[in-house]
């Protein structure tokens, strides 16, 4: 089972990640005093974090955790504006990036933290 859209949006509040706007399904985040963006998708009926596709070395560190999952494809999405961009199935560019789904709070609070110490270089 997935967890809620509300309780992922508090424990990424809880964790004191930072966000920056929202739009239509999209919500920006920042990991805690670091420059780091990533992307809260509320599209479907699992809530997925997106991070930039420059952390896909560390998938599969990541979707080892507890109740943690990736998905294998790429997410793609006009708003995820700090991310690189990519042609995917139309003639022009959009902005993708590693999506991630979670079964439970503790798992967006480990992998929030993994990804803060994979992102200060620890």
């Amino acid at each position: 089972m997935a967890i809620a859209h509300s309780d992922m949006e508090e424990a990424l509040k809880t964790l004191e990640c930072r966000t920056n706007f929202k739009v239509k399904k999209i919500t920006e985040y920042m990991l805690p005093s670091l420059k780091e963006p990533f992307y809260l998708c509320t599209e479907n009926n699992n809530p997925q974090l997106i991070i930039r596709p420059a952390f896909e070395v560390f998938a599969n560190e990541l979707s080892g955790l507890d109740g943690v999952s990736v998905k294998y494809s790429y997410y793609h999405n006009a708003d995820m504006t700090r991310f690189p961009t990519r042609v995917n199935t139309g003639r022009t560019e959009v902005h993708y990036g590693l999506a991630f789904e979670f079964e439970h709070t503790k798992a967006v609070k480990t992998f929030i933290k993994t990804l803060i110490k994979i992102a200060q270089g620890g």
